[in-house]
Parts: structure tokens; sequence; C-alpha cells
């Protein structure tokens, strides 16, 4: 689900905690060693992104954060701030040799293999493995 949230409202913060859980509490933030990326220089986006990322600069960044159901994708377009939330159970997250791509709802992103990539390398392990964790939890039993 995509989400313009420029502005605050209540109805957006629902449907998120619907949707990808609410923000992880402080301690257990810590205990993790933080939950959101550092700012990610996008590659490529699919097709139905285009509209929101900015055309005319070169560069255009996004920051991750994890929740307790899902992540969600912070990319801002010059004064507007759009949010993609992505439930763990959509979340296909695929390692190229030239980066990382974040695949759902019929969406990517395409995140460059640069500094910033670099120094977010562990940020992404830890989302795969909270991602295998809620897959884990969630696990369909079969008799």
């Amino acid at each position: 689900m995509i989400l313009d949230t420029t502005h605050n409202n209540k109805e957006h913060k629902q449907l998120l905690i619907d949707l990808v859980g609410k923000t992880i509490g402080f301690f257990e933030a810590y205990k993790m060693r933080g939950i959101s990326s550092k700012p990610i220089t996008i590659n490529e986006v699919s097709p139905s992104l285009h509209s929101y990322i900015n055309q005319i600069s070169d560069s255009n960044f996004a920051n991750i954060e994890l929740r307790s159901k899902g992540i969600i994708i912070y990319i801002n377009k010059g004064l507007k701030n759009i949010t993609w939330a992505i439930p763990y159970y959509q979340l296909v997250i695929l390692y190229k040799t030239n980066g990382v791509s974040i695949h759902a709802q019929g969406k990517f992103i395409h995140f460059k293999n640069n500094k910033t990539f670099k120094e977010n390398k562990s940020f992404f392990n830890k989302m795969l493995d909270e991602k295998i964790k809620y897959d884990q939890q969630h696990k369909l039993k079969l008799p």
C-alpha cells in the first residue's frame, strides 16, 4: 500500500499499524541495534512507482523501517513524503551483484550497489532475518 504521508493523518497511521504492525519499542530497537536504515540510493523502480520519485534529479533516496509484521519504505519527492508499506508475507528480497531489489504488490524498487548500500548491508541482513522469523512463526501447518 502506498500512501502520501506528507501531512499527519490518523487514518494513515491506523492503516500502517493494521498492515505492518506497531513501531518497535525503544528497548527492543536498542537490542536489535536499530530498526531503520540510513538513506539508500534508488537505482530503478517499477513503472507504477515512477510518479513517486524525482524525475529531474539523478539521486533518489529511500529509508526503510522495520515493523513487527513488515517494513515501511519512505521516499522523499521534493516536499512530499511517500510511504510504501509491505507486510512480510508479501516481501521478496533479491540480492544481485549490482545491489538489492525489494519486490511486493506487483512493484519493485532496486537499490544501487554503492557506498550507501554498503553502509546498510547489516540492515538488509537484519531485515532478512526478521522476515525469516515472521515466516517461521506463521508457517502453514499441513495435516
